[in-house]
């Protein structure tokens, strides 16, 4: 049984899939990928049990087979050879020869019987551009819960209507939705689906490398969601359970507006950061005619202050915020624009607008924090 391919094409696949394969495991066939080849191609799978990648590339099948080798060993051989065809053959008791002009190596593989099924992909359910589901992963993926006792939060949730798809994260303090209007191909009703952080990781990986409006099939059985672009297929475990009701949350009485330049209060609040408490990570900004003023201060480090222009004609007003969820908005930005902050109060929370994006409804909710 054996097989060869082009290195760039085994190096582009392989790659993918080192983000799902389990390194530190008890269960070693976790740490292999299973590589499958018949007719005209090679078939790549890895799992963690909780994500799953299948992709491929052509090959020239000489017989076929199936074997499962070391996955970041695997990798490192392929990355270090010339530019060349490279030669897989499967020896006994598993083990696996490749060549490549005057290298080779043989590698101690194991049964493919005991790699984990992945399930089949079932019908798609609605039609994704991919450059859209980036652009919503992008700017909800930093406000997804890192605790895992907020099983619920410890995703996204995905929101697919006929004219429209929606993406929302929190992590119980800030809150990050963004919807664009787009037809959504497949879909005659509203779909939900809960996204684990890791899975929406992963899809940056799989996505990038596709064509602007490259479709990304969308499926789910009872317990996975699958996510399609072409040969490639990356499969997650669903999250279960009730994500919270995000829409009671949403200030709907900020009616004190500034609008600021996007760069320089990005600068200034990293600036400020610099002496804010390490542990609070706190920064108290102020609001009054025309101006804005960002302002922290430590017991151990000192305190730092700096105004900037901004357009406001409301009343003076001061609030604290974590300064790190203020750089986690700005940074998906990008450079240049202008950014809206809109408050009600000192207790209630701020709301982040872009200035000036359309293409994307983009808010973030940031509560407040005592100062």
């Amino acid at each position: 049984m054996e097989f060869s391919a082009k290195k760039s094409d085994l190096l582009r696949e392989l790659n993918l899939t080192q983000g799902v394969v389990e390194r530190k495991t008890t269960i070693p066939i976790l740490s292999n990928v299973l590589l499958e080849f018949e007719g005209a191609s090679v078939r790549i799978s890895a799992t963690d049990l909780e994500l799953g990648v299948r992709c491929g590339c052509p090959a020239k099948v000489k017989k076929e087979g199936a074997a499962t080798v070391p996955a970041k060993r695997l990798l490192e051989i392929v990355r270090s050879l010339p530019e060349a065809d490279i030669r897989f053959k499967i020896l006994e008791n598993h083990w696996v020869q490749v060549t490549c002009e005057r290298s080779s190596f043989k590698l101690v593989g194991m049964a493919k019987d005991n790699f984990p099924v992945l399930p089949p992909i079932p019908k798609a359910l609605a039609t994704i551009p991919a450059s859209t589901l980036i652009g919503l992963i992008h700017r909800t993926i930093f406000a997804i819960s890192s605790e895992e006792s907020r099983y619920t939060l410890n995703g996204a949730l995905l929101l697919l209507k006929p004219d429209s798809i929606s993406m929302v994260a929190t992590d119980g303090h800030r809150l990050a939705l963004v919807e664009r209007g787009t037809p959504v191909g497949g879909i005659s009703n509203e779909l939900r689906a809960l996204i684990p952080k890791k899975a929406m990781g992963e899809l940056l990986r799989l996505l990038p490398e596709s064509e602007e409006e490259t479709p990304v099939q969308f499926s789910k059985d009872e317990s996975h969601l699958f996510f399609s672009v072409g040969e490639r297929v990356l499969i997650s475990r669903m999250l279960t359970g009730q994500f919270p009701n995000y829409e009671a949350v949403l200030p709907r009485e900020n009616t004190r507006i500034v609008e600021l330049d996007k760069d320089r209060i990005t600068a200034a609040v990293r600036r400020v950061a610099l002496l804010a408490d390490e542990r609070s990570r706190a920064i108290r900004v102020q609001v009054d005619k025309e101006r804005l003023e960002v302002f922290s201060s430590s017991g151990e480090y000192g305190e730092a202050y700096e105004t900037l222009d901004a357009q406001y004609e409301g009343e003076a007003l001061q609030i604290g915020f974590n300064y790190q969820y203020l750089l986690d908005f700005f940074n998906v930005l990008g450079e240049g624009g202008k950014v809206r902050l809109e408050l009600k109060d000192e207790q209630s929370a701020g709301q982040l607008r872009p200035g000036d994006e359309e293409t994307y409804r983009y808010r973030y909710v940031v509560m407040p924090m005592r100062i």
